[in-house]
C-alpha cells in the first residue's frame, strides 16, 4: 500500500464512480461524520456517482437509497442491490437468491446462530439482524466488548463447517448461503442499472474500504484505497488496497474526495 498524496488523481484518470464501504470507511467510531456526508454530496454535485457497497441490512439500505446523496447501494455483502429512481418515485430491488431460497436459508442460518452462541463466548447476534433479508451477522465489537481474533476466526470456521460463506468486516462476521459477494453483485448492478460491463469501467472507478470483506474489491479495482484503519487488518487481507489515507474512517473518505475534486 502506498500513502495517498495530493497528486494521485489527475484528469487523465477520468473518475466517474466512487464505490465505498460504510462501516469504518464512511463512519468514524460508529457514527457518520459530517465530513463524509458532505463529501458524498460534493461528489454527486460534481457529476460523480456514489454507490455504497456494504454489509449492512436491507432495512438500512432502503433508507439510505432514499435519503442519502447516493445513486444506488449494494447490501448484505452482495445479497441485493437497491436503486431509488427519484424521478419515478420507484425503488428497484434485485436479489441474488429467490424469496424461496432465502426462506430456506434462514432456517439453516438459525441453526448456525445457535451453535455460534453456544461455542463463542461474548459473541452476540448483531443489533441490526431484524432488518436483514439474506444473511446472519454476528457482532464481535460493535455493541459487545471486542473479541480476540481467535474467537472471530472460530465464528468464521463454524459458518464454513456448516456450509455457509463467511466474511469479516470491521464489526461483524457475516455469513450466508449463495455464490455471491460484494464484487459479483456490483457487476450485476452496473449491468442492470447502467447497461455497462464493469470490466470496461473499472479504471474510471475508485473503491474505498477498510476490512477483509473488502478484499475482493481491493484486488479487482486498480484505483482501490483503504482508509487508515485498514492497517489493523494487515496480514488478514487476501488483497490489499493500492493506496491508504492518512486519516481514518469518514475523515479518510473526505480526504480522498478532497484529493479527487481538486483535479
Amino acid at each position: 500500500m502506498r500513502p495517498l498524496n495530493e497528486n494521485e488523481f489527475n484528469k487523465e484518470k477520468n473518475i466517474k464512480f466512487v464505490l465505498t464501504d460504510i462501516d469504518g470507511t464512511l463512519t468514524t467510531n460508529g457514527r457518520l461524520p459530517k465530513e463524509a456526508y458532505i463529501a458524498m454530496e460534493r461528489l454527486q454535485n460534481s457529476g460523480i456517482k456514489v454507490i455504497p457497497i456494504t454489509g449492512r441490512p436491507a432495512g438500512w439500505c432502503d433508507h439510505m437509497a432514499r435519503m442519502w446523496p447516493i445513486d444506488g447501494i449494494v447490501g448484505e455483502n452482495g445479497a441485493f442491490y437497491f436503486c431509488y429512481l427519484k424521478n419515478k418515485r420507484k425503488m428497484v430491488r434485485q436479489y441474488w437468491r429467490s424469496d424461496k431460497q432465502r426462506l430456506k436459508d434462514r432456517t439453516a442460518l438459525n441453526r448456525i446462530k445457535e451453535r455460534i452462541l453456544n461455542h463463542c463466548k461474548g459473541a452476540k447476534v448483531s443489533a441490526d439482524q431484524a432488518y436483514r433479508e439474506a444473511d446472519l451477522a454476528i457482532d464481535f465489537c460493535e455493541d459487545v466488548s471486542p473479541l480476540p481474533m481467535s474467537e472471530v476466526d472460530k465464528i468464521v470456521n463454524i459458518f464454513e463447517e456448516m456450509g455457509a460463506k463467511a466474511k469479516i468486516s470491521s464489526i461483524h462476521v457475516n455469513g450466508w448461503f449463495g455464490e455471491y459477494d460484494k464484487l459479483s453483485m456490483t457487476r450485476k448492478f452496473f449491468l442492470d442499472i447502467y447497461q455497462k460491463d464493469l470490466d470496461n469501467l473499472k479504471n474510471q472507478i475508485i473503491f474505498v474500504g477498510d476490512s477483509p470483506n473488502d478484499a475482493p474489491m481491493f484486488g479487482y479495482f486498480p484505483n482501490s484505497i483503504g482508509v487508515a484503519n485498514v492497517n489493523e487488518f494487515i496480514g488478514n487481507l487476501f488483497f490489499e488496497p493500492t493506496w491508504v489515507t492518512k486519516n481514518e474512517g469518514g475523515q479518510g473518505f473526505a480526504e480522498i474526495v478532497d484529493n479527487l475534486l481538486k483535479k
